[in-house]
This record gives structure tokens, sequence and C-alpha cells, in this order.
């Protein structure tokens, strides 16, 4: 089967849906399936350093990537996302879409202009659709009006989880099935011999919460000794915030963007990842990535990671509560014995769960009914 994944922001700039987007498409391969991802791209050079301060991954994008287009940042939903808006998207996809020819189309975030409102329009080919934020989403009360009868065009809706399928059904009603964000399981993660050391892991934005643990950071480090590892956001922007809060970076080893492999091996050496996540979260995949590692989880008790919080593998906490989050993290990495069987737990979820070769066999199971009924309505017409 051939199939195309869309995506409706930039490959150059890290994000969750992104990531899943790689990390489907990989799975799919291993299945034996053809795949290639339709999505943005924004090529090193002084436009890119202008339209975007932060740092990405500005290298050339894998041969499956299609670009269709450079992007711009879009607040929405709490976020920054690089989504692409340019008109010649539409051509340039219109483009893809004939030439490669493919069996079926999975859309990420399907509602989100250009790509993927430009795909809906433009498609012949039956239409498989994920949902990933929750929310209020205020932009859709302006964008369905304006596009939502484009949903209509989507064969099979998914959700990530049900804090988002409850979201978008406020707007756009209808059946969803839930199906999580799958999760990169490495073949071997013990839980002990880790360096004394916590992650957080995402990018820079208020909703993420880092305010919230480096104003917690002095106390952690002056009870525990622990070193700090920042992953994701942007350095710069790490650094100013610390000026900002007035916070040492004693302790701090801030490390900016890594590539899939690079986060695996940080996660692994690390004893507790800490997600002090404010809100506006549909899933939680960082605890998730966290738990196929072996390593717990400190993180805010927040509806969109309730789903996947549990009191074998994490921790949860009050958003936005610092004494909570020191009180959290010295009692869990003071407990080594009881740290290590929390890994355990987490990795067992995460293999039974979250795992991408299962996320993707299901996957398979959908496109193929929707193949199979666009194929029957075919040969009826």
């Amino acid at each position: 089967m051939k199939i195309g994944i869309v995506v409706p922001f930039s490959w150059s700039f890290w994000g969750a849906v992104v990531e899943h987007a790689e990390c489907q498409a990989a799975a799919l391969e291993a299945l034996g399936h053809e795949v290639r991802v339709l999505m943005g791209n924004d090529p090193p050079g002084q436009f890119t350093r202008v339209l975007h301060p932060r740092v990405g991954r500005h290298g050339n994008p894998p041969r499956s990537v299609i670009p269709v287009g450079r992007s711009v940042i879009v607040p929405a939903n709490g976020s920054l996302p690089n989504i692409v808006l340019s008109p010649r998207a539409y051509f340039r996809i219109k483009q893809a879409l004939e030439r490669e020819r493919f069996d079926v189309l999975h859309l990420h975030e399907p509602m989100t202009p250009a790509i993927c409102t430009a795909t809906l329009v433009l498609a012949r080919t039956p239409l498989v659709a994920t949902f990933h934020a929750s929310g209020e989403l205020r932009w859709l009360r302006y964008g369905t009006p304006l596009w939502g009868f484009l949903i209509d065009r989507i064969d099979y809706r998914i959700a990530v989880s049900e804090q988002a399928r409850a979201s978008q059904a406020r707007w756009l009603p209808g059946s969803y099935e839930v199906i999580p964000n799958g999760v990169l399981v490495p073949d071997d993660a013990p839980p002990g011999e880790r360096e004394h050391r916590i992650v957080f892991a995402g990018r820079h934005e208020p909703r993420k919460g880092l305010h919230v643990l480096l104003r917690a950071w002095p106390e952690i480090r002056r009870r525990t000794g622990l070193r700090l590892t920042v992953a994701g956001a942007d350095p710069l922007a790490v650094r100013l915030l610390l000026a900002r809060l007035r916070v040492p970076d004693d302790g701090i080893d801030v490390v900016g963007f890594l590539s899939q492999d690079d986060l695996t091996e940080t996660l692994l050496r690390a004893k507790a990842l800490v997600a002090p996540s404010l809100g506006q979260e549909s899933f939680g995949m960082v605890l998730t990535r966290a738990y196929a590692c072996s390593l717990p989880v400190v993180a805010s008790d927040i509806p969109g990671y309730r789903e996947v919080l549990t009191p074998e593998a994490a921790v949860a906490v009050p958003p936005g509560n610092v004494s909570a989050l020191v009180d959290a993290v010295e009692r869990l990495v003071a407990d080594e014995p009881r740290r290590e069987a929390m890994g355990r737990a987490g990795r067992a979820l995460a293999v039974e769960h979250y795992a991408w070769p299962k996320i993707a066999e299901r996957l398979v199971r959908i496109y193929e009914s929707v193949v199979d009924v666009g194929r029957g309505a075919a040969q009826a017409a």
C-alpha cells in the first residue's frame, strides 16, 4: 500500500505532531508499506532566520519527505507552531498527489490550512485524519464557518486521547476512534545505574512550564545535588529565561534540539523526567517516551496528562506549585528501589499500550477498511 502522511507544520522545527508523523512513517515502512510525508520545510539561510528566530533542524529532510512550502509562526492554543500558509503550497500539493498516486492519505490536524485543507479539497483517495489538539480551540470558531464543510471529506477520524476527542467534537461533531500517540521503545532500557540527573524535554512555551521548573531548580539542586538537562528548548531563550527569573545556571545543561536517537540516549541516562506543564496538553507524548526508556516521571496533574499518568510509573503534582515539585523530585530520587520499580512499570506500560508497531498495525487495518469501502463505492458507480 502506498500511504501519504500530510502534516501542516514544518519539518525544520521539532514538535509532537512532527515527531508523531516521522515515527508513524517509519513504523509503516517497517510493515512493508511505501510512505511519503507531505509537509513544510524551511531551508537554512537568512530568510529562515528572519522568519524563525527559534533554533530548528536546518539540514535536508529525508527522501521520504516531500516539502511543499515555507512556514510562518502562528500563535495557536498556547503554542507557537510553524504552519505553512503559502498559496503556493496548494499547487505543490496538487502536483505531489497527481505524481504519487497514493492509495490512502492520513492527515494530521486536518482542519489546519494550508497543507491539510488543500489536501481535503484536492484528494480523490480515501482520507484518514488524526486530531491532536485539545482545549478551547477558539480558532475553530472562525475556521469552521469558512472551511468546516471539508470535514465531510474525511472517511475515518482518530483522536489521540479522550481529551482531544472531546475538544474536537465540540466544534466538529462526529465519530472518533481514540488511538494514542505511539512511542519509540528502545531495545534495552535498564532502570538502574543512571546518572544523577533529571530531564526536561519540550519547547520553550509558557504552557510547558519550564519557568516553574527553573524556579524550583535552586532548591532541588540544594537538596539533591542533581543536574538538569533542558532539551528541545532554544538555548538562547532558556538563557534569557534564567536571567529574567534570576536563577543561576549551576547544574543546568541546555542542549537544544535533539535527534530521536540523541533524545533516547538522554532519557536512558537520567533518573527522572520532569514535565511541569500548565495546561492545553492533549496527551503527554513526552511522558510515554520517558516510560519507554524506563524513566519515572514527575508531571503536572492536568487533564491532558491524566490519561497516561499512573501512580506505578509517575508522580503527579499540582500545576504551577513549585514547592510540591521540589518535594516530589526529592522523594523520587532519594528512594532508588522505588524509582527503579517505577521505571520498570512505565516501560511495561509503554510496550503494552504505546509501542509504534502495535499502533501501526491498528492504522493499517483502518487504511484497508477505508480503501475497501472506496473500491466498493467505485465499482457500484
